[in-house]
């Protein structure tokens, strides 16, 4: 009876072997996920992520520096005090497209879970010296990435 349990532990034990070294095509085919160069920023104590993001948009300032605004979707009513978070980069990103989370307060009191709009608008003027060639806005379930217009004839 031992033998036919230890047979049966190594038969188990390599058969989940066989199987986990199989990998669906999709598997093989798809793209690595990317992994972002940027830690989030510190939140104050009850803000955090919109639920989602549709829309971003980002003009270039008349100092240089950037006008973001996006439409995007928080879980339910009462949210308050829309921004825009800049994550932290410990380089430039090569690509020069810089993440920011859209951010809000939550209600004090809970409500029904509805997913509200609300319009977030913003002022960055952190780098004017042209290396951000996009944003990403960052939500909880998706990200919208918004390229920075060319900067008009004859601007500094």
């Amino acid at each position: 009876m031992r033998r036919f349990i230890l047979l049966a532990g190594a038969l188990a034990c390599l058969s989940l072997t066989a199987c986990e070294g199989q990998v669906s095509e999709a598997e093989a085919t798809a793209p690595p996920p990317k992994k972002s160069l940027a830690r989030p920023a510190p939140m104050y104590a009850g803000q955090d992520q919109v639920l989602s993001v549709q829309s971003g948009a980002v003009e270039v300032g008349r100092t240089g520096g950037l006008n973001l605004s996006a439409k995007a979707t928080a879980s339910s009513a009462g949210w308050s005090d829309p921004a825009f978070l800049p994550r932290i980069y410990a380089a430039q990103p090569p690509d020069g497209i810089y993440e920011v989370d859209v951010i809000a307060t939550a209600p004090a009191t809970p409500g029904a879970q509805a997913a509200t709009p609300i319009d977030v608008s913003g002022h960055w003027n952190r780098y004017t010296d042209g290396r951000v060639k996009g944003i990403r806005f960052m939500s909880k379930t998706n990200e919208v990435t918004v390229m920075v217009p060319a900067s008009p004839a004859g601007g500094g």
